[in-house]
């Protein structure tokens, strides 16, 4: 990833984060905006929502440059993103998903989860091993999962201003159709982050093999 997309990155995550964490911040049940029954519904949700916030926003810094050029920082980093991040979210998200009563909702996030928790897993094993190689591509698969908090969040919209034309724009039918499509955005996001972090992927070794070959030629 380059410098600007990976400073672009960031700035998106801090904002999206501030959204994510501030009905919250108050720690007050009243003012969740998913529906809880007890207080250990609420805790278990604030863990994820908190801890995922960790995840997104320190997310985007292990791929600027001069951040991965100081290996300390790099790993501490590294290792926050992934022990007070990505781990403690991916376990609250399974009941937290449960909890929604949406059959999508419970399938896709529970989905997400079990990957968010592989690539994690897979990632830190690279590290461990000192293949950078492969802990860069599972890291940039990893952090596609956790920015599933961004994507989801912008899909609907998108979905529900692509209705407009054939439903109309009644407000009380966008607002149904809005509880609906948030499944939708759940699931499809990961899906689409994971296919655009392959594409990228897959792009910088056929990359490399051109230049490779026009300075052969």
């Amino acid at each position: 990833m380059r410098r600007p997309a990976a400073w672009l990155l960031s700035i998106v995550a801090i904002v999206f984060a501030v959204v994510l964490v501030y009905p919250y911040a108050g720690l007050d049940p009243a003012s969740s905006r998913i529906d809880v029954r007890n207080n250990l519904q609420y805790a278990v949700l604030v863990t994820h929502i908190f801890t995922a916030t960790v995840a997104l926003v320190l997310g985007p810094l292990q791929f600027l440059p001069k951040i991965r050029a100081r290996k300390r920082i790099h790993r501490t980093l590294g290792r926050v993103y992934l022990f007070a991040g990505v781990l403690p979210s991916a376990v609250a998200t399974i009941p937290v998903a449960m909890w929604s009563g949406q059959l999508l909702t419970q399938i896709g996030l529970s989905v997400a989860a079990v990957l968010w928790l592989i690539t994690g897993v897979l990632a830190y094993r690279a590290a461990r091993r000192r293949d950078f190689t492969a802990h860069r591509a599972w890291m940039m698969r990893n952090y596609a999962l956790t920015f599933l908090a961004v994507t989801s969040r912008i899909l609907v919209p998108m979905i529900l201003l692509a209705q407009i034309p054939f439903n109309g724009a009644d407000p009380a039918a966008i607002g149904s159709l809005a509880s609906s499509l948030i499944p939708v955005g759940q699931t499809a996001g990961w899906i689409l982050n994971l296919m655009v972090v392959e594409f990228l992927l897959r792009r910088r070794p056929a990359r490399r093999d051109r230049l490779a070959g026009s300075s052969v030629s």
